[in-house]
């Protein structure tokens, strides 16, 4: 049992520096997003959407067709001109996994 949890112990320390590493990656490619959609994707602004907890397909969509011209819009095209691929599915996945604000019934 002792070897057991020393192996839990071991394996749990060793995923840590890789867990600080992937969440300053995600803040590295969100730093853009974070100052109009908010650090977890709630916007304090009216101005600007909410994206926390949107469809990771739905994200990921909206900005490769931004990224392409598909979808026209002066703030957010120079946002995403620069991101890979697999950064619009990083990202799409990080806002995706967030918790979006509930509203109340009408």
């Amino acid at each position: 049992m002792k070897n057991i949890l020393t192996a839990c112990c071991v394996l749990l320390a060793a995923s840590l520096p890789a867990q600080a590493s992937e969440t300053a990656e995600i803040q590295m490619k969100t730093k853009t997003c974070v100052q109009c959609h908010g650090p977890d994707g709630n916007s304090p602004s009216p101005e600007f959407p909410r994206i926390a907890g949107q469809h990771q397909d739905y994200l990921a969509k909206a900005l490769r067709d931004y990224k392409s011209g598909v979808r026209k819009n002066p703030i957010m095209a120079p946002m995403v001109a620069n991101l890979t691929p697999r950064d619009i599915e990083e990202i799409a996945e990080y806002y995706s996994k967030q918790k979006g604000l509930k509203t109340a019934p009408h």
